[in-house]
């Protein structure tokens, strides 16, 4: 490849970042790591990198040993596997120092590890994103060896959206009737149109959320794999949204899909429900009890960001609210968040690890005898792991005991602050 075609993406990207503003996230780097930074597409990767660059020019590092490669530059439409070496030799050309390589959106390039592995071997610093789960396959991880740690980055969470809006969520803040009145606000945004860090910045928010789905769908999903049959692919995508909160199978998602007239195999289904969750579309929370079964497990689904879960719905605060619970579950506990459903009980949520059950009720009346806190007295005796027993609602908040069981009642606003 053209290296003064190279060098010019580069500076113009030395650029971008100087002038980049960037607000705090809730991740730190090891530096004299590699890392593969992954997740959905616009949820702040770049901008993590922009960090790490701002701080090496900090500490002294010289902007020729910053070699920051944005592969979905069009100027790099033509680049292939063969035109990596140039980037090493670019890079000697710019710098008779040590370079730091910044290689954003990798996975557009076929074959893009055997160039990452060759970096690690030559003890280079190397940090590479990408916005497909396919980038940790257990085929990609054996090439690797073991030479990269994984970074997964998401939309921002309550905290970090607080953060970005200079909004103060300290204990005291808490306390205030005028600064807690602040957060509540900032949580109806967040709640509808979710946290992608650039969403802040634009007035119609969900027209920025569906553009960010439009890309998702067509270009992650759709093109990288080759899917004609894009109707089916929207109606599968909808219909799995209004499935949120529920447990549904791939053989109820395909007779669904069959009685609006849509006719794709069990086995496309499978397909399209396996590319959605490799692009962080969406992703699953299985059965706990299925563990000890054999059979075939029935997860519920759910989206990555409310906002785009919003973008199917109407008048649906329940679902929302689950959906809010189960990121901010899922993105800290991953495969450790489980649901309950079994003989007599029916919860939410259970936290494998840190032991509580958890349910999600936008509002809360009978407190004493309704469907959430019997589901938490039968989790109590059913499940010799539980400890803790949480109800999580829009507003309401207090603490009760039923049989026995102290169950606390938290709102959505304190629980993601605190969590």
């Amino acid at each position: 490849m053209n290296h003064d075609l190279l060098k010019q993406v580069i500076y113009d990207q030395h650029e971008i970042i100087k002038n980049f503003q960037i607000f705090p996230r809730e991740y730190e780097f090891d530096l004299n790591a590699n890392y593969i930074v992954i997740g959905i597409r616009r949820a702040g990767k770049s901008t993590l990198l922009y960090k790490i660059v701002q701080d090496l020019i900090a500490e002294g590092t010289d902007w020729n040993q910053i070699i920051y490669i944005n592969f979905e530059d069009e100027r790099l439409s033509e680049f292939t596997l063969n035109d990596f070496n140039d980037i090493i030799s670019v890079q000697a050309e710019m710098s008779d120092k040590k370079g730091w390589f910044f290689l954003d959106e990798i996975q557009n390039i076929d074959g893009w590890e055997k160039f990452a592995r060759r970096l690690a071997d030559s003890k280079e610093h190397t940090f590479i994103t990408g916005s497909n789960a396919k980038m940790l396959s257990s085929e990609i991880e054996k090439r690797l060896g073991g030479r990269y740690l994984t970074k997964y980055v998401t939309p921002y969470n309550f905290r970090e959206y607080l953060t970005a809006k200079n909004i103060d969520y300290s204990d005291k803040a808490i306390l205030s009737t005028k600064d807690s009145g602040k957060i509540r606000r900032e949580l109806e945004t967040y709640f509808y149109f979710g946290g992608f860090p650039e969403n802040l910045e634009y007035i119609d928010k969900r027209e920025y959320v569906s553009s960010i789905y439009q890309k998702i769908l067509l270009g992650d999903i759709a093109a990288r794999n080759g899917i004609r049959n894009n109707t089916g692919l929207r109606l599968l995508m909808k219909k799995i949204a209004e499935s949120v909160k529920d447990e549904v199978s791939y053989s109820k998602l395909h007779n669904t899909l069959k009685t609006i007239g849509v006719s794709i195999s069990k086995d496309v289904v499978i397909d399209y429900v396996g590319y959605a969750q490799q692009s962080f579309l969406i992703f699953a929370i299985r059965n706990y009890f299925s563990k000890f079964v054999d059979k075939e497990t029935t997860p519920k689904y759910y989206f990555n960001d409310n906002g785009l879960l919003n973008l199917f719905l109407t008048k649906e605060e329940p679902r929302l609210l689950e959906n809010l619970v189960a990121i901010n579950l899922w993105n800290k506990y991953k495969e450790n968040v489980y649901y309950l459903k079994g003989q007599n009980l029916d919860a939410d949520f259970f936290v494998e690890g840190t032991n509580e059950v958890i349910q999600v009720a936008y509002s809360v009346t009978n407190i004493s005898n309704d469907r959430e806190t019997k589901a938490l007295v039968e989790a109590a005796k059913t499940v010799k792991e539980a400890k803790r027993f949480i109800i999580i609602t829009w507003e309401e908040e207090k603490e009760l005991t039923v049989d026995g069981v102290k169950i606390e009642v938290i709102p959505v606003w304190k629980w993601l602050i605190k969590n």
